[in-house]
């Protein structure tokens, strides 16, 4: 028995696709099935977070709708990797967020912050709505503003962390040593380079079945545009406590040089996995996921595009809301970060560094030795079917 109707679903497709073994060279996800042979609900868990839903295999299977077996692995995999989200959430308390974490609630949380900082600032000191002046920390103390995020940023760090701790377990990692140095080192080459979202090298498939590559490239700039903005951030916070040097900071300044790419990679990035995501085709995607995932996408956009503005618009009469605006942005996306779609990355990272730990197992022992447990890598590469 399984906890859900997705998961007892993903146990019959598995399955069925354990049988046949066609689609083992697309991606990850295949292989590390036919490392088993029943998939309690820890294993399915596991295999919905490695499947980057490029959507290679349905178009390969020949068993998918509107055949009888109706195989349809990328959308049943993504209906388990959601709940997935919510199953493994801390405190257990706050996972119905997920049901409700979409765009209005994201933007409704941005914009209260918003109020309350402009109230805070006119309270303190009214004229500071209309300073051109550049100084942020005339809106806000600049220790206020690092304890007022700093806490939910924390809180936000240790939910995350409990989850993914709560997942790890769930799908048996500890069993063979997933958390080595070369487990953790291939996982962060597979991620770095999205190795699994090329659909077995063709790209990932759309409404029209053709294939394109927009997705990976889409994710990059999302992925290192906000990494960027971590960086410039982080060395901010250093400038400011270690070195003394208050914001705002020159063009040539670290903090700078990291938060600008970072910022534009965070406007085209969402804009473009937005669009990606409503060209491809209907049967791959969970309809139910769609405010999730566009509040998650509109966040990030709204992050970077605030900030944007903010660093061009500093000295001028529009700073206080501007600022206001972009601090709002901020706290409402590390408010939501545990109960929304950012936590798919931590889950999938962890379940590539699984991966990396069986496939290492798998390795023949000594030179020459076979390996019985799968077919060859590329067994899929050859004529397609129409699916």
């Amino acid at each position: 028995m399984h906890a859900t109707d997705h998961l007892a679903e993903a146990s019959r497709l598995m399955t069925v696709c354990n049988s046949c073994r066609y689609c083992e060279g697309l991606c990850a996800v295949f292989p590390a099935m036919e490392l088993r042979r029943n998939f309690a609900d820890g294993d399915l868990n596991y295999l919905a977070n490695l499947c980057h839903s490029c959507g290679a295999c349905y178009q390969d299977c020949q068993f998918s709708p509107p055949h009888e077996f109706n195989v349809n692995v990328p959308r049943t995999l993504a209906e388990v990797r959601a709940d997935s989200y919510q199953a493994y959430a801390w405190p257990a308390a706050l996972q119905p967020l997920f049901n409700r974490n979409g765009l209005w609630i994201a933007a409704i949380s941005a914009v209260s912050v918003a109020a309350f900082i402009l109230g805070f600032a006119a309270w303190h000191d009214p004229e500071v709505l209309w300073s051109t002046d550049g100084n942020f920390y005339r809106l806000m103390p600049h220790n206020v503003m690092a304890g007022l995020f700093g806490a939910v940023f924390l809180f936000a760090l240790l939910a995350m962390a409990m989850g993914l701790r709560a997942f790890w377990r769930d799908i048996g990692a500890s069993s063979v040593a997933a958390g080595s140095g070369g487990s953790l080192w291939q996982a962060i080459k597979d991620a770095g380079q999205l190795r699994y979202l090329d659909g077995g090298g063709v790209g990932c498939y759309n409404e029209d079945e053709y294939p394109t590559d927009r997705r990976r490239l889409f994710h990059h700039l999302t992925f290192y545009g906000f990494m960027l903005c971590f960086a410039a951030t982080s060395t901010g916070t250093i400038y400011h406590y270690v070195f003394g040097w208050e914001a705002p900071y020159g063009y040539l300044s670290l903090p700078k040089l990291f938060g600008i790419p970072g910022g534009i990679g965070l406007v085209i990035g969402p804009i473009g996995l937005l669009h990606a995501k409503l060209q491809r085709h209907a049967d791959l995607r969970d309809p139910n996921q769609f405010g999730m995932e566009t509040a998650f996408l509109a966040m990030l956009f709204a992050t970077g595009l605030s900030g944007l503005v903010l660093m061009v618009a500093r000295e001028t009469a529009a700073l206080a809301p501007l600022l206001a605006l972009h601090l709002g942005v901020v706290f409402a996306l590390f408010l939501t970060m545990p109960y929304g779609k950012f936590v798919h990355g931590l889950y999938r990272f962890a379940a590539l560094v699984l991966y990396a730990a069986e496939r290492k197992a798998e390795q023949p022992a000594t030179p020459g030795a076979a390996i019985v447990t799968a077919k060859p890598l590329d067994a899929a590469a050859g004529v397609r079917s129409a699916g």
